[in-house]
């Protein structure tokens, strides 16, 4: 669910609780599976943390081009729906 709340760094478990309908057991569920928090408490594992350092347009271009194995910067990114795209010519 493409949301316009927690944008900004440090805000990993509030935008993830926000994209969930805001089921901070949900989101943080999933941080666990993800090996982005600990399994036995709620803090954040170094993974985590380098995470909750970006802001969402860095995760969604980390996202995109790790997926695709291409540099960060030949993606675009888009506010409306928390996702980047590849530019055109890259």
């Amino acid at each position: 669910m493409a949301t316009q709340k927690h944008m900004g760094r440090n805000s990993l478990v509030a935008r993830l609780t926000a994209q969930v309908g805001g089921d901070e057991e949900l989101a943080k569920a999933i941080l666990r599976k993800r090996g982005m928090m600990s399994a036995s408490s709620d803090t954040l594992t170094a993974k985590g943390q380098a995470r909750n350092r970006m802001t969402a347009e860095e995760r969604a271009i980390d996202r995109a081009a790790s997926a695709a194995n291409k540099p960060a910067n030949a993606y675009a990114y888009n506010p409306k729906t928390n996702l980047a795209r590849l530019r055109k010519g890259k």
